[in-house]
């Protein structure tokens, strides 16, 4: 082989490794996602929007967010004359309302809540060479002020002078997000807003966690009545009452535990199975159960009512219970278990076919017997009957005057429908308003999802889904029964959960989306209506991946066992879950589903929840599964424990449903879709006492930040005018502005400080006493434009930035100069054998809690966070450490608080001799020091080195 051969061979392999190690990077940042600065989607604003119009259709401005760039623009352009107005008011224009842009948080490097945000958007090389060109100066007046004007000025005048430190600073290296490209981009704007899809077209939608530790819980539903609280159910017999904020009241709404039949047995079908409120709970003060009983060794679906109590509306007066309908059950299984007040006021009962396998009872079984009510959807009227029966017949019952038929029934031939609900209809025409949807459990091959209308025959026993299963009785010419709307093979699940149609106000993506689960596999599944064909189109729902679901208090995974699905007031979707399907497991949550791609516009859904008089505690809510946000790295070692996680289920390979050839109606998939982005949002404004982290630099080529120094003596240089202002400096100094700056491999900017630029020894120039209330001030006299350096200071002294020699060589933009006598002081060596963490017998250390703070530089301001605890100096993980917890580090060491916080060991790990000492460490911020803060036990972790927390005190 020819040396040509070989080289040739290795540019190959270098080139076939690059593309390699490029795809895994775009694996692993995932696709864009649209989100906005306060870490929520974008949306639709109510009104157009006057100023960045470009934004109206779909953003992150509402009306008054517009006026208020709008303000800004015109007051950065008071400095300027009209040439100066017509060469850069379109620059300044655009930068300013990208803050309107769906993918904002791109824009700004806000997608990560682990690293500072920028405070101006990203630009692409291109337009930041041409903006350095034509407006270089203007850069002063984009920036936030928060320090000294004099200083502000010769540190913005060193970045304006340079063309590479200015696109250093303003560049976005990300081609695709950075501006004016992220609006030219097809992959990004093809379908905007839209809900994302994998590749196989499971929609990603994500959850937020509302209730757990419940045992079993098999309904939710909403009071009806203004207040936003919800009643819970657990198939043990209790009923709880959760109110709008999350709490929960401490005494349970119903307490039926003693006449309830059920067992511990998971999988067991009896218990309490449902409850319903009356309509017009407020005058007609009646809740309705449904559950499980056994009379004389004779089991029984017990059909009761309950009047609440005349001073409480979260409890029922236990002494009032009056039986409306009992119905014997011959098997333990196939119980129903669905009570709904549809909107004729009317009780719809939902009543199961008597268990076992195939309907066997009587000639056709029951579900086909009229005369029987197992295997029924009943309907009765359950108003003005205190004085008379329990209740009486409405007078359209389809088989009222039928002989030999129960004049309850309003529908038949059903299985086991397992969750009906009824479908408000589309918030703005009406449409669908009405229809109820149920879920009927197959018996071994195919589930199915019904609408259920008067007088319809559903098939069962004659057939399950599509397909026959009684074929003598299939084949009867007088079935006329209805078709499911769909129906899945159990390839797919076992056992439906029927659902809701999503009619809810905060994602109108999911608007006039059925969806619905199923039991035994933990799938969640949608079908969507083709209004002109009337068909029924499916699509798995999945949990978003990536960044998807990197929002506060998101989640990305559930229980596997769906129980049961429920809507609140607003009509927002629920369903249930459990990790362990007993009656006495407390392994029960309580999911909202979320769709992260489009959100409302704000103050659209916000509800004003009436107050509750509450009698007894409230139990507040604690999430117990971590959000996605504050997930760890997957590099992360998992803490071994014998608790049950959560499950997410997802579809090893594509499920082609094929229906057997029976008069059916198409089911189609929706074809696949590149997926959208999944990122992280940050909030616009971020309070002085939140945390500031910075990104771990993994790549051995990336080099240290150059910071950008303060020279001595420096004056800004007096030149021609540019057509801007000519009085002192009086730009707004940035967060961002004041840190070093680097550029990581992969494009992004490391910004690792935010806390205001050094101090001198010697005082600047006071400021000017403020003008008198109401006075006047005078504008700039207004120049001419030109491309020569502005005069920042022509009418201001020439400011003395001298330091003294000592003090001026470790001085960096960002940097604390440090204190005299507290270098010594915290990083001072222990005495003792080993690497200088354990002390000798019999010598005195430093007490228990006792904290320094290490760092290659010898700074005593800022450094790695070390403890002492136990006879050795060990690490801190930044797993929960905020702000509070670096506070009470800082007073410790005689600092007045805690500039910032630094997560992947940003300020440096320690070395494998060093123990993590500790973990999941939460401040109030008034302690001591961190022993007595919450936290994990000494020693006990489940991080690593590359997670050391530093602080930087001030």
């Amino acid at each position: 082989m020819t040396p040509q051969t070989c080289n040739l061979q290795r540019v190959s392999v270098l080139h076939l490794l690059l593309l390699v190690l490029l795809l895994l990077l775009q694996a692993w940042r995932g696709c864009c996602h649209p989100q906005c600065l306060d870490y929520k989607p974008p949306f639709e604003p109510r009104k157009p929007l006057a100023f960045c119009k470009e934004y109206s259709k779909f953003g992150c401005c509402d009306l008054e967010k517009d006026e208020e760039i709008s303000l800004r623009f015109y007051t950065i352009m008071d400095n300027f004359d009209h040439s100066g107005y017509m060469t850069c008011a379109r620059y300044i224009r655009s930068i300013l309302c990208l803050e309107c842009s769906p993918y904002a948080a791109h824009l700004y490097d806000a997608e990560d809540a682990n690293t500072p945000m920028r405070t101006v958007p990203g630009l692409c090389g291109d337009y930041c060479s041409e903006y350095w060109q034509q407006c270089r100066y203007t850069l002063s007046l984009l920036l936030e002020d928060s320090g000294s004007p004099e200083q502000f000025a010769n540190l913005t005048a060193t970045i304006e002078e340079d063309r590479t430190m200015f696109c250093n600073f303003l560049e976005l290296k990300d081609k695709q997000y950075c501006y004016p490209n992220v609006l030219t981009n097809a992959a990004l704007n093809a379908n905007l807003g839209s809900v994302r899809e994998d590749p196989e077209g499971c929609l990603e939608l994500c959850l937020q966690e509302v209730a757990n530790g419940l045992r079993n819980p098999v309904a939710m539903i909403h009071a009806n009545d203004g207040t936003h609280r919800f009643l819970v159910a657990e198939q043990l017999g209790y009923v709880w009452v959760y109110l709008a904020n999350g709490s929960r009241i401490d005494r349970p709404f119903l307490n039926l535990t003693r006449a309830v039949l059920t067992s511990p047995w998971a999988g067991d079908e009896r218990g309490f199975l449902c409850i319903a409120l009356h309509p017009r709970i407020s005058v007609v003060r009646k809740a309705y159960v449904y559950y499980s009983v056994s009379v004389k060794k004779e089991e029984r679906i017990r059909i009761s009512e309950f009047t609440l109590l005349t001073h409480d509306d979260n409890q029922v007066d236990h002494s009032s219970e009056r039986t409306i309908l009992e119905v014997a059950e011959p098997a333990s299984n196939h119980n129903g278990g669905q009570l709904l007040f549809g909107h004729d006021g009317y009780l719809y009962i939902f009543i199961g076919d008597g268990g076992r396998a195939g309907d066997p009872f009587g000639k056709f079984g029951n579900a086909q017997n009229k005369s029987t009510l197992l295997g029924k959807v009943l309907r009765i009227d359950v108003d003005d009957n205190d004085d008379g029966a329990p209740y009486s017949l409405p007078s359209d019952n389809p088989f009222l005057r039928e002989n030999e038929a129960r004049p309850e029934i309003y529908a038949y031939g059903v299985r086991n429908m397992w969750r009906c609900s009824i479908d408000r209809g589309d918030r703005a025409t009406g449409r669908g308003e009405g229809r109820m949807f149920c879920g009927d459990v197959g018996q071994n091959k195919y589930e199915e999802v019904d609408i259920i209308v008067k007088g319809g025959n559903y098939g069962w026993r004659a057939k399950e889904g599509f397909s026959c299963y009684d074929r003598k009785l299939c084949q009867n010419s007088s079935l006329d029964d209805i078709l499911p709307i769909f129906a899945y093979p159990h390839k797919l699940g076992k056992s439906v959960t029927g659902g809701y149609v999503y009619r809810g106000c905060q994602m109108p993506n999911l608007n006039g989306l059925y969806i619905f689960g199923d039991f035994m596999s933990g799938r969640l599944m949608s079908l969507k209506e083709n209004v002109t064909s009337g068909e029924w189109q499916y699509n798995e729902v999945c949990m978003g991946r990536g960044q998807t679901c990197r929002f506060p208090k998101l989640i990305d995974s559930y229980f596997k066992y769906i129980i049961s699905f429920a809507e609140d007031e607003a009509g927002e979707l629920y369903f249930l879950a459990t990790g362990s399907p007993s009656a006495t497991a407390r392994a029960g949550v309580i999911y909202k589903i979320v769709d992260t791609s489009r959100r409302a516009a704000p103050g659209k859904c916000s509800i004003k929840p009436l107050p509750v008089k509450i009698k007894g505690k409230l139990i507040h809510f604690h999430p117990k599964e971590e959000f996605v946000i504050n997930k760890k790295p997957t590099t992360t070692p998992v803490p071994t424990t014998t608790t049950r996680k959560p499950t997410t289920p997802r579809r090893k390979s594509p499920i082609i449903i094929i229906k057997p050839p029976m008069p059916t109606r198409k089911t189609t998939r929706q074809k696949p879709q590149p997926p959208t982005a999944a990122t992280t949002a940050r909030k616009t404004t971020l309070p002085t006492t939140r945390k500031t982290t910075m990104r771990k630099t993994t790549s051995a080529t990336s080099t240290q930040p150059a910071a950008v120094q303060m020279t001595t003596a420096t004056t800004p240089a007096t030149t021609s005018a540019t057509g801007y202002r000519t009085t002192g400096a009086t730009a707004a100094v940035s967060r961002i502005a004041q840190i070093p700056i680097a550029t990581l491999p992969n494009g992004r900017h490391w910004k690792p400080l935010q806390h205001s630029p050094f101090t001198t020894s010697r005082p600047l120039t006071p400021p000017p006493p403020p003008p008198p209330p109401h006075a006047t001030a005078p504008k700039p006299p207004r120049v001419s434009l030109t491309t020569a350096r502005a005069p920042y200071c022509s009418q201001s002294p020439p400011l003395n930035t001298t330091l003294p020699k000592s003090r001026e060589d470790g001085l960096r933009l960002g940097e604390k100069p440090e204190r005299r006598g507290d270098g010594n002081q915290v990083h001072k060596r222990p005495r003792g054998r080993g690497n200088g963490h354990k002390r000798g017998r019999g010598e005195k250390g430093p007490r228990a809690g006792s904290v320094r703070l290490v760092s290659a530089e010898g700074l005593s301001s800022r450094g790695r966070v070390e403890i002492f605890i136990r006879g050795e100096w060990g690490t801190v993980c930044d797993d929960l450490f905020t702000s509070k917890a670096g506070g009470v580090v800082c007073r410790q060491l005689g600092f007045a608080g805690a500039l910032a916080v630094m997560k992947r060991a940003a300020l440096g790990e320690a070395d494998r001799s060093v123990r993590i000492l500790l973990d999941d460490v939460e401040c109030e911020g008034g302690e001591r020091s961190l022993l007595e803060c919450r936290r994990s036990r000494v020693g006990k972790h489940n991080c690593s080195h590359g997670e050391d927390v530093g602080v930087i005190c001030g």
